[in-house]
């Protein structure tokens, strides 16, 4: 059947924008393109081709074999709408407080429009802390007793104490005295317990369909605490390449354990974390020691921990770790109160949780 040449240069210009790859269409702009693509074509369709073909892609943007903007064909009319959505994005989260001339600070577009949250401090200053909100800081109690111990005296009790002191054995060998390392990397681990035994305790609920007695809040808040340990000792000491490595190792191993251990028996887990907070009280008085000693430089205290536990401009490290032993203590306290409840044959919702024990 015949072909019309205009017939055929409209009918190969559509068949290019779908068939041919982006490289291809930039190629036919110029002659040698279009001579490989024209190949074996009739002197009439080939010359339809070219001419036609030039102009679609020149139109939508491509000159000599340079893309201005996408590997997809857009109309005109489509283009413009694309540069206004990215002007209007943009003028959107200037308006959001996010300033478009900061290259270095950009701001997040959303289609769903959540605002971001501006949060100041008493002093009208910007909160600039994203991890924690100023409601959530708190001056630490030091005024805890650190000397209280739980003396085992059941089969689980003793197997959860010499546990424990089996884990310090191999921690001493490793860290030495090297206590800001040791702190941080133990940091890791000790942020676990209250995350599993929150996860589990919500699950329970929500197949029992009964209140937690505000304990998942709780194991959950200790979590979170342990974590801003790690926050504030990294600021302190940098963990080398090998000590990242033995958080995946040793972090993966305790999960799992402690997540059966558990399952199997709370009041033994949670009398483990009692006597971990123990040996952690133990480390850090160590470590004030070593500072007292001017083994270690008593450095000025890292800004986030200032801003978490309300400590004044001029705090120091050693500050720091006064307050990070009296969370340890406080710990320690709510799990070995928490496996006494199921020593006495109840659920932990049948006592209050201790919440905001600090």
């Amino acid at each position: 059947m015949a072909v019309t040449r205009n017939g055929a240069g409209r009918q190969l210009a559509v068949a290019g924008a779908r068939l041919f790859s982006s490289a291809t269409a930039r190629a036919v702009a110029n002659e040698s393109g279009a001579a490989a693509v024209t190949k074996g074509l009739s002197p009439n369709v080939a010359a339809a081709w070219t001419k036609t073909s030039t102009v679609y892609w020149a139109q939508r943007g491509y000159s000599t074999g340079a893309r201005s903007q996408s590997t997809v064909a857009l109309g005109d009319g489509e283009h413009e709408r694309e540069k206004r959505a990215e002007s209007d994005a943009v003028s959107g989260s200037s308006a959001a407080g996010v300033s478009s001339d900061n290259k270095d600070e950009k701001g997040v577009v959303s289609y769903w429009g959540v605002p971001p949250s501006r949060v100041t401090k008493e002093d009208g200053s910007e909160w600039k802390w994203t991890c924690f909100r100023p409601w959530e800081t708190y001056k630490s109690d030091l005024s805890i007793d650190l000397k209280k111990h739980h003396a085992p005296t059941t089969f689980l009790d003793k197997l959860a104490y010499w546990t424990v002191k089996s884990l310090r054995w191999p921690t001493d060998i490793f860290f030495q005295r090297r206590y800001g390392c040791r702190a941080m990397m133990l940091e890791t681990v000790a942020a676990v317990p209250g995350m599993v035994g929150g996860a589990l305790l919500h699950c329970k609920s929500l197949r029992r369909f009964e209140h937690s007695g505000g304990w998942i809040k709780a194991l959950l808040e200790e979590a979170e605490n342990e974590r801003m340990h790690l926050m504030t000792f990294m600021e302190v000491a940098k963990p080398k390449w090998y000590e990242r490595a033995l958080v995946f190792t040793v972090q993966g191993v305790f999960f799992n354990a402690y997540f059966l251990g558990y399952l199997i028996s709370p009041k033994f887990a949670h009398r483990v974390v009692g006597y971990l907070e123990e040996e952690a009280i133990h480390s850090y008085t160590e470590f004030l020691k070593e500072l007292d000693k001017g083994n270690i430089a008593n450095v000025p205290a890292p800004a986030i921990a200032i801003d978490y536990w309300q400590l004044p401009a001029n705090a120091t490290l050693r500050d720091v770790v006064l307050v990070v032993r009296a969370d340890e203590a406080h710990h320690r306290d709510v799990n070995h109160f928490a496996s006494d409840i199921h020593y006495q044959g109840r659920e932990l919702k049948d006592a209050p949780a201790p919440l905001g024990y600090h």
